[in-house]
């Protein structure tokens, strides 16, 4: 390699990093300004005692209108200690599990919007936006076998208030600050006052549009870039190291999502690789289960705080929620591949019109849960 080689790749990799910059930006101000539209309105709809089945629409609904399962589920870990769901913990901490399951399904709305950002290009967007959805199929596939489950047996409420006894009397709690969140947040909150002091008459709308915007050039930019400079390598790298086996995969998604504290970012960040082609669809699917695992910590740890059961009970519910859909639907081949396989037919359909996949977030998470939450209120 020349020398205009090595100064064309190091270009190239400042670039990439400035993009990937922008990418984790771009999401970072997506919450913000999702918060801003909904998150008032998010928190009045845990004000009244739900059926299950309204609650686990709740708990799609808010995760999807504040874009964090870790928020939706402080949130009900905040009326379970404050006696929202009663005074027996048992009936508590059963009346928040609908909820979770909820918050589950409703996180995986970033990564799909993320992958909205390679519609223009059919391949790319195929491969992206099957990506995406196959943690939305998963999810709803471990809700409709668990909540009846739950309902009759009791298996995750009965399961998180056991564990509980074995967590509580520590006298420090472990607080990790996500180093995503360290380096991102000075420019959202920049950007976000710069916003604000516009007077604009809807400043979170404003800075939605503007996000979105920062989040299709970033994609973009980054899928031309990694196909430049390392497709081959990166490709051959993540085939024998990180996604070799499922279980490193799930492993990886674990870890990474504990680091950044939001699996919301860990799935979206694998998004532009899956359109570039570098990663499969196959390789992601238990990437994402790791994600879905790694999330539960963040409320784990906080609800520790309390010294009390039911918090901790819920936050161990949302873990054992996620551990009982993997030990359910990963072991038993025909199963595992529903998922998958909804995930590439859903692709194959989405690209017949550009309109579908935007149809879709908007319907499967706002509008049928709002429309089911209002009925019955």
């Amino acid at each position: 390699m020349n020398n205009n080689d090595q100064l064309i790749s190091t270009l190239k990799v400042i670039a990439i990093l400035t993009v990937l910059y922008l990418f984790l930006v771009s999401i970072g101000m997506i919450g913000v300004a999702f918060k801003g539209l909904g998150r008032n309105f998010a928190e009045t709809l845990f004000q009244s005692e739900a059926s299950p089945f309204i609650g686990l629409f709740i708990g799609i609904l808010a995760t999807g209108l504040i874009q964090s399962s870790s928020t939706t589920t402080s949130l009900v870990v905040g009326m379970v200690a404050a006696g929202t769901f009663g005074d027996d913990t048992n009936i508590a901490v059963a009346a928040a599990v609908p909820y979770i399951m909820g918050a589950n399904i409703g996180t995986s709305i970033t990564n799909t919007i993320v992958a909205l950002g390679h519609i223009v290009r059919v391949d790319e967007f195929k491969r992206a936006f099957s990506a995406s959805v196959v943690h939305d199929f998963f999810n709803i596939l471990a809700v409709t076998i668990l909540l009846p489950l739950e309902l009759i047996f009791g298996i995750i409420s009965r399961s998180a208030l056991w564990l509980s006894s074995f967590f509580l009397g520590g006298s420090e709690i472990l607080i990790f600050k996500s180093p995503i969140k360290v380096i991102t947040a000075p420019t959202v909150n920049w950007i976000k006052e710069l916003f604000y002091k516009q007077n604009f008459i809807d400043p979170n709308g404003l800075l939605l549009i503007i996000a979105l915007l920062l989040l299709f050039f970033s994609l973009r930019s980054l899928t031309k870039l990694i196909k430049s400079l390392v497709m081959e390598k990166l490709e051959a790298f993540f085939d024998t190291h990180i996604f070799k086996t499922s279980l490193r995969a799930v492993f990886f998604g674990i870890i990474i999502t504990i680091l950044v504290q939001s699996s919301s970012i860990t799935t979206s960040l694998v998004i532009p690789l899956a359109g570039a082609g570098i990663l499969h669809l196959r390789q992601i699917f238990p990437y994402t289960l790791g994600a879905n695992l790694g999330t539960t910590v963040t409320a784990f740890l906080a609800s520790m705080v309390s010294g009390t059961v039911a918090p901790l009970s819920v936050a161990l519910a949302h873990l054992m929620f996620n551990i009982y859909g993997i030990g359910l639907i990963w072991p038993i081949e025909k199963i595992r591949n529903i998922p998958i396989q909804l995930a590439e037919k859903f692709a194959d359909f989405a690209i017949l019109n550009k309109i579908y996949p935007i149809l879709y977030i908007i319907i499967v998470f706002f509008i049928i849960p709002l429309s089911l939450i209002t009925l019955v209120r």
